[in-house]
């Protein structure tokens, strides 16, 4: 069984880039890579579908998440967690086996 090639960011973006330059067809870049022409058109269509974020003000790939927001979350989670134990509990009284059914 064979493994999976990998190739590096960098090496899909100088294949995207010449792809997009167009200077060789798909067939040629795919000759001269020893890559399948598919992997060559998907790499250019990521590279153009992702090109204004490069321009972008703020990278999108990591959302900022305020203190607020957590502290709501935290409340959130401990809200949950109380919910869960009375719900546990009330099981067990109710099934007589640990909350667990037969």
């Amino acid at each position: 069984m064979t493994k999976r090639k990998r190739y590096s960011a960098e090496f899909k973006a100088k294949v995207a880039l010449e792809a997009i330059r167009e200077e060789l067809t798909t067939a040629e870049l795919a000759r001269k890579y020893d890559i399948h022409p598919t992997m060559i058109s998907g790499w250019k269509r990521t590279a153009i579908e992702n090109m204004a974020a490069a321009f972008g003000g703020a990278s999108s790939a990591e959302p900022q998440i305020s203190a607020g927001e957590v502290e709501k979350l935290h409340a959130k989670i401990g809200q949950l967690v109380i919910e869960r134990d009375f719900l546990s509990a009330a099981s067990s009284l109710i099934l007589g086996t640990g909350g667990k059914k037969r």
